[in-house]
């Protein structure tokens, strides 16, 4: 008989974006009217903090929780920034970032269309991190990519 385990569980990516919260609880509630977000799974702790959530956003999962500072989890917020950014393909990159806007988050680049072929425009959420959305517009090659931005150089 084949063994039918993975490495990640039944619907799940092998790459999973864990994100910690300051109020998780109102992280995810932003996700919900931002992103569509639906709440697959929630532990909340003993004393009222989640301790993991599960959230189906664009055809992907992305885990939340509350920080933790004891185990050594912490927000975007506590650490006064991330240098992570989640970066979602989207059929819609401004309507994307016009609802994301609309829930409270901050548009750090309006959409427009880039070098490299994609329409691409970021947003901060409310928890600090850092979301970039992309509609794909066109295939290029590596050599294409490269010349359309030494074009946007000289």
């Amino acid at each position: 008989m084949p063994d039918s385990t993975s490495a990640a569980p039944n619907g799940l990516n092998s790459i999973t974006p864990y994100l910690t919260c300051s109020s998780a609880g109102e992280a995810i509630a932003f996700y919900k009217r931002a992103f569509d977000a639906s709440e697959v799974m929630r532990l909340d702790g003993p004393d009222g903090k989640i301790m993991h959530a599960c959230l189906g956003i664009y055809g992907s999962h992305v885990f939340v929780s509350d920080e933790f500072p004891e185990f050594g989890n912490r927000s975007p917020k506590t650490l006064n920034g991330s240098p992570v950014s989640i970066h979602v393909f989207v059929e819609n990159a401004d309507a994307a970032i016009a609802k994301a806007a609309a829930a409270g988050a901050e548009v750090i680049m309006p959409a427009a269309d880039m070098f490299w072929g994609d329409r691409f425009g970021q947003i901060t959420d409310p928890f600090g991190h850092s979301w970039s959305f992309a509609t794909h517009l066109r295939d290029m090659t590596a050599e294409e990519i490269q010349a359309a931005m030494a074009k946007m150089e000289g």
